[in-house]
């Protein structure tokens, strides 16, 4: 049985139009301090590591989730400004990896895509179907309020 659950993974990627600058959404986005301002379930967002965001930094995050209450830091991969950031757990619940990809569309805007992919560990593994579902609608609304904020600022 622990061999079927290992196999399991999440990995929704969604994505959505917003009319502002590339540079601004990008600079906004990949700042961990405006993260529980845009995301419905993230509380908190801590730095571990001195500013500015580079490779190597780590934030820790307090987020609710599936109504538990999540603890996790994430460690940053990669990072391009204005075009990618790729972020990995460095410790908490479950290994997680989140990318935010930033590029200007024909008219301007800028198209940014929320990807979370990861292998559900224990328990969590076994939810893993209804935990894509939910992470995917919450990535939805996530993506719907930075598009409201950052729309209403322009």
């Amino acid at each position: 049985m622990a061999e079927r659950l290992a196999g399991r993974r999440v990995d929704v990627e969604v994505a959505t139009t917003i009319a502002r600058p590339c540079a601004v959404v990008a600079a906004y986005a990949a700042d961990p301090d405006n993260a529980p301002e845009w995301y419905a379930n993230i509380r908190s967002a801590v730095w571990r590591t001195p500013k500015p965001l580079a490779v190597g930094s780590e934030i820790d995050f307090r987020a609710r989730f599936m109504g538990r209450d999540l603890a996790y830091t994430y460690r940053v991969e990669e990072f391009v400004p204005g075009e990618r950031l790729v972020m990995a757990t460095a410790q908490g619940p479950f290994p997680m990896r989140t990318t935010y990809t930033w590029a200007v569309d024909h008219s301007g805007s800028t198209v940014m895509t929320l990807r979370n992919d990861g292998a559900p560990r224990g328990f969590a593994a076994l939810t893993a179907p209804l935990m894509e579902a939910m992470m995917r609608r919450a990535n939805v609304k996530d993506l719907a309020r930075i598009k409201d904020i950052l729309e209403a600022r322009g």
